[in-house]
């Protein structure tokens, strides 16, 4: 009875308990274990999207609790304190973790231990490719688009759907080679809106899917992507319903173009399949970091590894024997292209507990390829140090003033200084690309928003 009473005469004593253990609740909630965060650039494209011209701004989730209890890893996406700012925040992938060596080469990532090991290229997980790879959207306007070759009269292409009668083929692009466009990956809905050019179109890009359905004609002896990569060519064969009794499907890898040349390499399917007639079937065709893979009906059923390439030059055929095939829903993508030209660091030798962190919009990410310090050492307060950001971003020199000249600089913690000009003296620049297990915050988890009916996006996703 007295607590009833005492709850009847002291009712604000339970709404301030109930306020305080709300705003405990928030705190730990925010802190320890989920946040939300806005994506302001375009430097995940198209994993995550940050963008002012079509005002598309990815809104995420983040796990704070799991990294409390294990380390992160590699290929995971992740949250972190900037090490040359630590008032900032910045979302990157993981690509290297030491200790190890890291290196970019030919748009593609490698890994060694150390110097007794050979390098090998880096390989994604599967659910974190498919969210790498950048559909080029074939026969779009202002896209890359087919060309139906000479002798095929019966063909006709347009976007996603072919329509093959007879022997012949069909190249992509039409002219010309697959390059790292800078809009490449982005939703056709919002792609002719996005006008920025950085690096766009600068380096050819080898690894590449085919993927679509294709319904073949009771006379259809074959139907063959092939791929092509500097001299190289890679052929995946699907026999057809009118195929030889005794051909299979196939991958073959062929780097001279004499007639009756051995392969350099060939790896056949161990059982029976062929194309049936008047049914569709689901394929995929991919070179991806030196291997060539087959999928049929969503099952990888052939690979065959191939040496590096360096040359990337790349476009590829579909080629259809005998009485014809239908192919709809036919997409082609192209892998994430890193960049190591023009970018302070493309080699790292990785210490234990920190990491390497890159965009998977490699034209236009700030991350450890070009991380650096500017350090000055300022009459009366000592060295200071901040992120130094070309193009007068940091430091930057205000002119026109009264007094001359000033410099503006903006430290790790996020404080501002300036001086006169002249008045400090600037030490050697250094080389920052690691950062520190301690700083990474949390693992990004989902995008749950924008919904932009005006454009047709839904961004609802998983984050791989």
């Amino acid at each position: 009875m007295s607590g009833d009473g005492d709850q009847r005469k002291h009712p604000w004593r339970d709404n301030i308990e109930a306020i305080t253990m709300a705003i405990i609740m928030a705190v730990m909630l925010k802190y320890f274990i989920v946040e939300a965060y806005k994506i302001p650039t375009g430097s995940m494209q198209p994993t995550l999207m940050g963008n002012t011209e079509t005002q598309v701004f990815d809104r995420i989730l983040v796990d704070k609790f799991s990294f409390h209890y294990r380390d992160p890893e590699r290929f995971e996406v992740v949250v972190f304190k900037y090490p040359l700012d630590v008032s900032k925040n910045f979302i990157k992938r993981i690509v290297g973790v030491g200790p190890e060596q890291l290196k970019v080469a030919n748009g593609d990532l490698w890994r060694r231990a150390d110097e007794s090991e050979p390098w090998r290229v880096l390989r994604r997980p599967r659910p974190v490719q498919e969210s790498a790879w950048k559909e080029l959207h074939p026969g779009e306007p202002g896209s890359r688009t087919w060309k139906v070759l000479a002798g095929a009269p019966g063909w006709k292409a347009s976007k996603d759907t072919i329509t093959a009668r007879g022997s012949g083929s069909v190249r992509f692009p039409q002219s010309g080679l697959i390059t790292d466009q800078y809009r490449d990956g982005y939703p056709l809905s919002i792609r002719d809106k996005i006008v920025r050019r950085v690096g766009s179109s600068a380096h050819m890009v080898g690894d590449l899917r085919v993927r679509g359905e294709v319904e073949a004609l009771e006379g259809c002896e074959a139907v063959t992507v092939q791929l092509r990569e500097g001299d190289r060519r890679y052929r995946f064969r699907l026999p057809g319903p009118a195929a030889p009794e005794d051909e299979r499907p196939s991958i073959r890898f062929e780097r001279s173009a004499a007639l009756g040349a051995a392969p350099d390499g060939v790896v056949e399917l161990a059982e029976d399949w062929r194309l049936p007639a008047g049914r569709s079937v689901a394929f995929t065709a991919q070179n991806l970091d030196d291997r060539l893979t087959l999928e049929l009906e969503g099952r990888v059923v052939l690979e065959l590894d191939v040496p590096p390439a360096t040359d990337q030059s790349s476009f590829l055929f579909l080629h259809v024997e005998g009485e014809g095939a239908d192919f709809s829903d036919v997409a082609i993508a192209r892998d994430i292209f890193y960049i190591s030209d023009s970018r302070r660091v493309s080699r790292w030798d990785i210490p234990a507990d920190h990491y390497v962190m890159l965009g998977d919009n490699t034209q236009d990410s700030s991350d450890s390829r070009e991380w650096a310090w500017r350090a000055y050492d300022l009459p009366g307060v000592g060295i200071v140090r901040g992120n130094l950001r070309l193009n007068e971003e940091n430091p930057h020199t205000v002119k026109g003033l009264p007094g001359g000249p000033q410099v503006w600089f903006r430290d790790e913690w996020g404080e501002r200084h300036h001086w006169n000009q002249g008045e400090a003296r600037q030490l050697e620049d250094e080389q920052a690309p690691f950062v520190p297990r301690k700083l990474i915050t949390g693992r990004a988890v989902v995008v749950f928003w924008p919904f932009k009916w005006s454009l047709g996006l839904w961004r609802l996703r998983w984050i791989r």
